[in-house]
């Protein structure tokens, strides 16, 4: 079986790095990411992807970029569930990274 992800985008926000009980750095991140073609309007629409760093990438990721960033980030698609506070379940889709790449400088980045 294949799970494999390929993804270049912009950060829709900052990063925010927090440290679980058991130390490991993790972190969520938003992608906007742009679609190759346009659609019935003659616009490109965008998705925005959500997308899980753990350890040193989600450090590096967390210390070096910031909102509007483009990253790329490699990994795999997971799901998971749970129940919220009025007892449905949810489901969750996202991206596990398990590479990531900085792809703009600071000075291509609109703070």
């Amino acid at each position: 079986m294949i799970n494999k992800v390929i993804l270049v985008g912009r950060l829709v926000k900052s990063p925010e790095l927090k440290y679980l009980e058991d130390g490991k750095a993790v972190t969520s991140i938003t992608l906007a990411v742009n679609r190759n073609f346009k659609n019935q309007q003659g616009d490109y629409d965008t998705d925005f992807l959500n997308c899980t760093l753990w350890q040193k990438n989600a450090e590096n990721t967390a210390n070096y970029c910031q909102k509007g960033s483009v990253i790329g980030v490699t990994g795999r698609i997971q799901t998971r569930s749970y129940e919220n506070q009025e007892g449905s379940k949810v489901y969750v889709t996202e991206v596990v990274a398990e590479g990531v790449k900085f792809l703009s400088t600071k000075k291509e980045v609109a703070v």
